[in-house]
């Protein structure tokens, strides 16, 4: 009879774990099984897709109204046909894409967002990428720079006199693609700066990415940034 208690005592608690586990491998959510939750309606990438969707009449008399400037840009954003940019300014990305499907993608660099004082003058400098829907209006090839007086504030250097020293042919790569108010999308000579927001506002590419999208683009084709 004692070796039978034994026995049992032996016996049980194996059998109780053994069925503990059983059952939480039943009832327990398995990794694999989760899934992202959807985007919500307040995302800024969702936010940057609707804005290449033809603005109705009913959105004029919602909350956030729709002036008639921005419903011809998104109507002529939308009209266009063929693949549009998408530029992505929190994971330095861009994209070459159709509403459905995503046709190229490769890193950028965008705007820092820092803040430059000109101690003499007063003058204030944030260097951000705009965000919103444009579309490219000038291409060129070799393009040269025009030094902005930033340029050289930032570099502790006098502003020039002679214009011709406000030139610089070598920083802005092959391509220039501008899509409005002085910003383009552009080559780099620090392409190992590429996908860190390193620029004062305008978007670098690798020269294998810029020349892909400079072969694509045409004047007209949509910009969104988001």
């Amino acid at each position: 009879m004692a070796r039978l208690k034994k026995l049992l005592l032996l016996l049980v608690p194996p059998l109780v774990l053994v069925s503990g586990i059983a059952y939480s491998a039943i009832t327990s959510p398995k990794a694999y099984e989760w899934k992202e939750p959807p985007l919500s309606d307040n995302s800024l990438a969702i936010q940057a897709q609707r804005k290449l969707a033809p603005v109705s009449e009913d959105e004029e008399k919602t909350e956030g109204k729709v002036t008639k400037k921005g419903k011809k840009k998104s109507q002529r954003a939308a009209n266009f046909k063929g693949p549009y940019i998408v530029i992505d300014t929190h994971t330095n990305r861009i994209y070459w894409r159709t509403k459905d499907e995503i046709l190229y993608e490769a890193l950028c660099s965008t705007g820092t967002g820092s803040e430059l004082v000109d101690t003499v003058g007063g003058r204030v400098w944030r260097f951000h990428t705009p965000r919103g829907v444009f579309a490219v209006e000038s291409r060129a090839t070799e393009p040269w720079w025009r030094k902005p007086d930033w340029a050289f504030i930032e570099e502790g250097e006098p502003i020039p006199n002679n214009p011709n020293d406000r030139l610089d042919s070598e920083v802005m790569g092959d391509y220039a693609i501008g899509f409005g108010d002085g910003f383009f999308i552009h080559g780099t000579l620090y392409e190992r700066l590429i996908g860190v927001a390193a620029t004062h506002g305008c978007v670098r590419l690798a020269a294998t990415d810029l020349d892909y999208f400079y072969k694509k683009i045409t004047m007209g084709t949509p910009v969104v940034i988001f």
